[in-house]
Parts: C-alpha cells; structure tokens; sequence
C-alpha cells in the first residue's frame, strides 16, 4: 500500500549537523533502518517531536533501536514512553481499545505500546555515525538546534548550551 501522507521537511539547523536519510514512515520501519550507530529525528504532521541516538545495539545500531520501538519493548524510555504517554491520554484511542478489549482483544503492554506508535503516524530519519559517542554528541547538537521547540524529550540540553544556538535556524 501507498503511503499517500506528506514526509515532514528536516529543518535546516538540522540538515547542516550531519548527512540525514529520507524520511521513512515509521510503518516501514525496522527493516529500512541501519545495523549502525547513529542519531535519528522523529516527526508527526507538525514536525520534529523527538530527537534520539543509538548506540551499537549488539550489532543492530539504528535498527535495533526502531525494532525495540515498533515491537514495543521501549515502551518505557524514549520515544517509547513519550508516544505511550500520550495515546493513553487520547480519549479516542482508550475508547477504540476498549472496545476492542470488550470484544475479547487483549493486549499485553508491549503490544499496546507497539500499536499506539503505529497509530501515530510518525516519521524517522537518520544519521549514521562511526560510533556511539558520535551518536551521543549529533543527539546533543540535534537538541540543541532545535531548544525552541516542544520536542517530546525528557532530557533536553543544558540552557547555556541552547542559549548559544541560533534562534532563527530551525527552519
């Protein structure tokens, strides 16, 4: 099937941090995803709502971080948590799944954290990086440059370093 929804557009603050794959629906994921370390930004129909990292993953890197994404075994960090979080505040999804539940689906909470992100309808794109401290400082840069907005992270960069980057690049 056809993805008929608009890819976001990678703001160009981030666009000038590193070398960034094309958007990828989340549904599509984890296969698109590399066995490499690296960072990633995750957009709704808004734009950026989270920027991670992933580390070697046991040889997985960016792959197995998505893979613990859309199976829901990061139901409780990351991403994970954030979209969650936020489905279980949607009258609308806790009344289509309790209805569900009433007519004998049941979900365990992987499962239902699996399906809150693919009722989410995000999208994901990429920077590999040649390790995981890479990763961790293209995270760090990534937050940084886009301080201003709402992201869904809990952890956010130090003020003073937010402060130093340029309000008008984020787009």
């Amino acid at each position: 099937m056809e993805d008929l929804r608009t890819a976001p557009r990678l703001p160009g603050a981030v666009a000038a941090l590193a070398t960034w794959s094309d958007w990828t629906a989340f549904d599509a994921l984890p296969a698109a995803a590399p066995r490499r370390p690296g960072a990633y930004l995750v957009a709704d129909a808004t734009g950026p709502v989270y920027a991670g990292m992933a580390g070697d993953r046991r040889g997985a890197g960016l792959r197995g971080r998505m893979t613990a994404y859309t199976t829901g075994k990061a139901a409780v960090s990351g991403l994970g948590r954030a979209v969650l979080d936020r489905a279980l505040a949607d009258e609308g999804f806790l009344v289509e799944r309790l209805t569900a539940l009433r007519a004998g689906t049941r979900l365990t909470a992987k499962g239902w954290a699996a399906l809150a992100l693919r009722e989410a309808g995000l999208w994901v794109c990429w920077s590999v990086t040649a390790d995981r401290a890479q990763a961790v400082g293209l995270e760090e840069r990534v937050l940084t440059a886009l301080h201003a907005l709402p992201l869904w992270n809990l952890r956010r960069p130090r003020q003073a370093e937010a402060d130093q980057a340029e309000p008008d690049q984020i787009d």
